[in-house]
């Protein structure tokens, strides 16, 4: 009814580290999603003030050129080249930026102080330099990583010389700064993950302790202990949890309460008027009228059989019950050999053990043995003197397989599943033949019962967490199996499970009525 506990510690466990890994994924993307968009932001932020301070370079130098003089003869500047030399001696670049001046194409001056790159001794930036024919803000790659730069053109009256002054800004330098702090943000944060997920297993342990112990207390409830019933504390939803299991364990407890009530008065009421009739009929015993005697005899033989209708009705009810099983060690020999010797009582036949299991297993005997009977009594009602019957048992992959198999004329393909349903009653796969259980027709055809008892053979079989189906025997003829869960099983005198193709000991050997047909 309830999960092992290590299934269900196994499932709690994984419930806690499912809260923690989402914990994990929200807490790491509420951490990575700022660090990265804050350095998105940042680097965005830094190129639009390289941008600006770029501009403002430009906007000093045509400040300059229309104030300033020469300072070496206080007249206007009568060249560019010496209005850039001017300018670059009393307005150095900002930190981790440089300017130089180009002059026809060459190198003329450079700001003052270190720089990260000396590009003014790149041929290849000097001639792009020198070839810019606007003023707009470009990139251009360094050994010092990208560079934002622009070319302001200067001229002079009289000079005709082609001036220009690069404004250089190293931006990959510049972000230095803001990536350092990207990193410690992912150290710290990452840091901070793992104290929160440790945080997050302790908490996420205390919020499902409540959920364990339900678990813990459901496990202790069994089928056949009802009586068992959660602590509710609080009112939180574990409480209503915990409420709602105790309603449902009381509507299950009045449940099996009510059918166990129901079924005893069922069998009472059927019980008596069967008793008072077989009372009143056994008054009859001296009439000497010989039509009395053959109804009294056919009576009697009616309330017989109403008789094991009403058992059997019983029992198959019986079998939804979670004490209709009680499991114990079983010899599988022992129990084929008893099932074959009480079996001869029912009729004249060929009655044969097939095959034995030297094996010992956990199954309820005496279900499996009315099982058996009533495939026994299933087969004789199918087959005449001549034919054969047979009983066998083997062990095989963890399973254990018992059947009953006869020389009668079979069970029609259609019909093999249908005949295990409570209440039906099968065609033939010859004329005459009715697989239904005990209750079935004869080998004519006539029916003569309601078809209960191979559902009550297949109840045993699922009660057992097995199964029950028909096949075509080897020589002709039916083989009806249980196939069963060896659980526990312990061998005799031998070790593993019998070959696919072993007989068994019990092969050749048979069990005869004294006067059954040879």
């Amino acid at each position: 009814m309830f999960s092992s506990s290590t299934g269900a510690r196994s499932r709690t466990t994984s419930a806690r580290s499912r809260i923690v890994g989402w914990m994990f994924l929200l807490l790491g993307g509420a951490l990575a999603v700022p660090t990265f968009g804050l350095t998105l932001v940042w680097q965005t932020e830094l190129d639009r003030q390289v941008d600006v301070q770029l501009l403002s370079e430009a906007e000093k130098l045509r400040a300059f050129a229309r104030t300033s003089r020469d300072p070496y003869t206080g007249e206007h500047f009568t060249t560019a080249a010496s209005l850039l030399t001017a300018f670059m001696s009393v307005h150095p670049p900002e930190h981790d930026a440089a300017f130089f001046s180009v002059v026809d194409g060459r190198v003329d001056r450079r700001s003052p102080g270190p720089v990260p790159a000396r590009l003014d001794r790149d041929p290849a930036v000097v001639a792009l330099l020198a070839r810019a024919a606007d003023t707009r803000v470009r990139w251009l790659d360094s050994p010092a990583g990208k560079v934002r730069y622009g070319v302001v053109p200067v001229q002079v009256a009289g000079d005709r010389a082609d001036t220009r002054l690069a404004l250089l800004a190293f931006r990959d330098r510049q972000l230095r700064q803001e990536r350092h702090m990207a990193r410690m943000l992912l150290v710290s944060g990452c840091g901070a993950l793992v104290v929160a997920g440790l945080a997050s297993w302790l908490v996420a342990g205390r919020v499902l302790a409540p959920i364990r112990l339900v678990r813990q207390t459901a496990e202790r409830i069994s089928e056949t202990d009802l009586t068992q019933r959660l602590p509710v504390r609080g009112s939180d939803d574990v409480a209503l949890l915990a409420e709602t299991f105790n309603h449902m364990l009381d509507r299950l407890t009045q449940a099996f309460t009510t059918q166990r009530r129901f079924l005893d008065e069922v069998a009472h009421e059927l019980r008596t008027p069967l008793t008072v009739v077989r009372g009143h009929l056994e008054l009859m015993d001296g009439d000497p009228d010989v039509q009395h005697r053959k109804t009294r005899a056919l009576l009697f033989d009616e309330l017989d059989r109403m008789s094991r209708i009403v058992e059997d009705l019983l029992l198959l009810a019986r079998a939804e019950r979670p004490d209709f099983l009680t499991l114990g060690p079983t010899g599988l020999t022992d129990l084929v050999v008893d099932v074959a010797a009480k079996v001869q009582a029912l009729a004249p036949r060929r009655w044969k053990v097939a095959e034995v299991a030297d094996g010992s297993v956990h199954l309820d005997e005496q279900r499996v043995t009315q099982a058996l009977m009533q495939l026994a009594a299933n087969a004789v009602s199918h087959t005449g003197e001549g034919d054969t019957i047979e009983i066998g048992v083997r062990l095989w992959h963890g399973r254990v397989l018992l059947w009953v198999a006869d020389t009668g004329p079979g069970v029609a393909p259609e019909d093999r599943e249908r005949i295990f349903h409570c209440f039906y009653q099968a065609g033939t796969a010859q004329p005459g033949r009715t697989d239904t259980g005990t209750d079935t027709g004869t080998r004519t055809g006539t029916r003569t019962g309601i078809g209960i008892g191979l559902a009550l053979v297949r109840e045993i079989a699922q009660a057992h967490s097995g199964a029950a189906h028909v096949e075509d025997a080897p020589g002709g003829g039916a083989r009806f199996v249980l196939d069963l869960p060896a659980l526990h099983p312990t061998t005799e005198g031998t070790h593993g499970e019998q070959d696919s193709d072993s007989r068994g000991r019990g092969e050749d050997r048979r069990l005869r009525r004294k006067g059954a047909a040879p």
